[in-house]
């Protein structure tokens, strides 16, 4: 057993679970509901803020209860007012109305920088810029614009512009490396995800890299919303992309990889290079040449019966990730659909541990203020609903097999296997013959209004399970 291994094995240690163990229970919240498409992370003060699609933002001290500052793209919008003249340089090129999946960073003079873009839709006419204030809610004043995508002729790298290899410039997410270094990762469907090295000091690109450095993606695969996230603890960057279509019948899931350096190469944990994820060349949508790669955190998913009040989401993605240096909790912000509502979306957020290999594993319900902590082998027992959310793209929404955790450490139901429990909370589960590792943790049920133990495993390939007890 490796000092790491044995760390793990306490669950109490931020070294490798990924936050302390004051013991503390799962509350009884009260929650504020809000829609922000495509939410993005900031924490200033005491106060977090999510910046998403159609200059939509909200804010929250306890990622539970948020309140919204703006909803829509006009000329009262506090963000930006009179939006339509500040950036009248964006809407004409992109030949749109609305704006797209922002991202704001704090940079060293004080100041937050909100990385803006717009995009035609029906094509990858698209541009990218900075907007800056003195105040997280506003009012940004407008830099300029420093990308565009989808033009005739000449692109920003000196070719001749294609879609099959060249990005479409939205969907920015900025941040500074554990070497003080600012970075810029972006890019949606098209010639797939780029990364460019930013100038700290003026929020734009260091010159001379064209599009910057592909991370993945060719021949408009469906993949999007990238978000970099770096863990002190297990000393890797983390990727999290969307893959599928954001719409309720799209597949929209959450997918990660990981990778020494901010710029990759990134890997999965069944070690296939990222770059490696693309459509084939000719090929529109071509998500089965996609769908191997990336641990897969979160799919569409079902946990009750469809006659029964359940928790679920649909189509759950375009997320961000926030890191708690303090806490070391880290937490998943994404926004999701729901089983029979249609496109309504609301922003979730659930926690994110790292299992014994440093992978993250995706707590089953919503945040709800739980801690770890000592689970007894009585408690981790008992009878579960199992989802599995697979590697596929699809609209299918996953449902529950059902399984019973014995207390002699064996697994009948549904599916057959083993299962430990080891030190505090940490699970090993063998089911059909496959090892999985993760954790126990108790959570809330809003559905059924209790508190109930979960568990979120992973196998050595990246394939996840959840379980609600």
């Amino acid at each position: 057993m490796t000092a790491n291994e044995n760390q793990f094995l306490s669950c109490d240690l931020a070294a490798v679970i990924g936050f302390t163990l004051p013991h503390a229970k799962a509350q009884h919240p009260v929650f504020s509901e809000v829609s922000v498409h495509d939410p993005s992370v900031i924490k200033t003060g005491d106060t977090y803020y999510v910046f998403g699609s159609h200059l939509a933002s909200d804010k929250s001290k306890n990622l539970m209860q948020w309140q919204q500052i703006s909803s829509s793209v006009n000329n009262n919008n506090p963000l930006i007012p009179n939006v339509y003249t500040e950036l009248k340089e964006i809407f004409d090129w992109a030949q749109s109305d609305t704006l797209w999946a922002p991202d704001v960073v704090k940079l060293s003079d004080g100041k937050f920088y909100m990385y803006y873009n717009a995009c035609r839709g029906d094509s990858p006419r698209s541009a990218l810029g900075v907007a800056v204030s003195d105040k997280i809610e506003g009012p940004y004043k407008n830099k300029g614009i420093f990308l565009k995508s989808g033009m005739d002729g000449k692109s920003e790298d000196g070719t001749t512009y294609n879609a099959n290899v060249h990005p479409n410039v939205v969907d920015p997410q900025t941040f500074f490396d554990h070497n003080g270094k600012l970075w810029m990762v972006y890019g949606s469907y098209s010639g797939g995800i780029f990364i460019l090295e930013m100038n700290p000091k003026t929020g734009f690109p260091l010159p001379n890299q064209g599009y910057g450095k592909k991370l993945l993606g060719v021949s408009h695969s469906r993949i999007e919303g990238p978000y970099i996230s770096y863990n002190p603890e297990t000393k890797y960057y983390y990727l999290y992309l969307s893959f599928g279509g954001l719409d309720a019948a799209g597949g929209y899931n959450i997918r990660a990889a990981r990778s020494k350096n901010p710029d990759g190469p990134y890997y999965d944990a069944a070690g296939h290079n990222m770059l490696d994820a693309k459509g084939k060349d000719g090929t529109f949508f071509d998500d089965k040449a996609i769908e191997p790669y990336g641990v897969k955190l979160m799919g569409s998913y079902n946990f009750a019966a469809q006659t029964e009040k359940g928790t679920g989401c649909v189509s759950p993605g375009h997320n961000s990730v926030f890191y708690d240096d303090k806490t070391k909790r880290t937490y998943l912000i994404f926004h999701t659909r729901f089983p029979n509502r249609g496109e309504e979306h609301e922003v979730r957020v659930h926690q994110l541990y790292m299992n014994k290999d440093g992978w993250p594993l995706t707590a089953p319900y919503r945040y709800t203020g739980e801690s770890l902590e000592n689970i007894s082998k009585t408690a981790a027992s008992g009878t579960y609903k199992l989802i599995q959310p697979e590697k596929d793209i699809t609209a299918a929404i996953k449902t529950p097999k059902t399984v019973r955790l014995n207390t002699n450490g064996t697994i009948s139901g549904e599916m057959t296997g083993t299962w430990t429990k080891i030190g505090d909370c940490k699970a090993q589960i063998i089911l059909n013959g496959v090892s999985y590792d993760g954790l126990f943790v108790k959570e809330r049920d809003s559905a059924r209004e209790k508190d109930v133990m979960t568990f979120s495993v992973l196998s050595g390939d990246g394939e996840a399970f959840w379980g609600v007890k």
